[in-house]
């Protein structure tokens, strides 16, 4: 009776090992750490998707990186935000506005 626990834990080893090398990416995978070091030549803008060159890419980033730089906005929808930000604060104090 004591070799049954033993054969079952065994076999759920085996599993266990069957399963992690399930796991494993397949051989003709090429590994991320590779694929970080590839230089970049052909990139599309995160945007709009157009193609653009690997300078432009890189300053793209760096803008979009740097949480100081002025958002471009176009006028129109600026000045809506403006309004909707002032109607914000006239409805307490002028209820009856739609």
């Amino acid at each position: 009776m004591p070799r049954l626990p033993m054969l079952l834990i065994g076999s759920g080893m085996i599993a266990i090992l069957d399963s992690v090398a399930l796991a494993l990416p397949p051989p003709d995978e090429i590994p991320e750490e590779i694929l970080r070091t590839e230089v970049i030549t052909e990139a599309r803008s995160p945007i709009d998707g157009k193609p653009i060159s690997a300078a432009d890419y890189a300053a793209l980033q760096a803008r979009l990186r740097d949480p100081n730089t002025e958002v471009i906005v176009n006028s129109d929808i600026a000045s809506l935000i403006q309004l909707l930000q002032f109607r914000r604060v006239l409805r307490p104090i002028l209820p009856f506005l739609p």
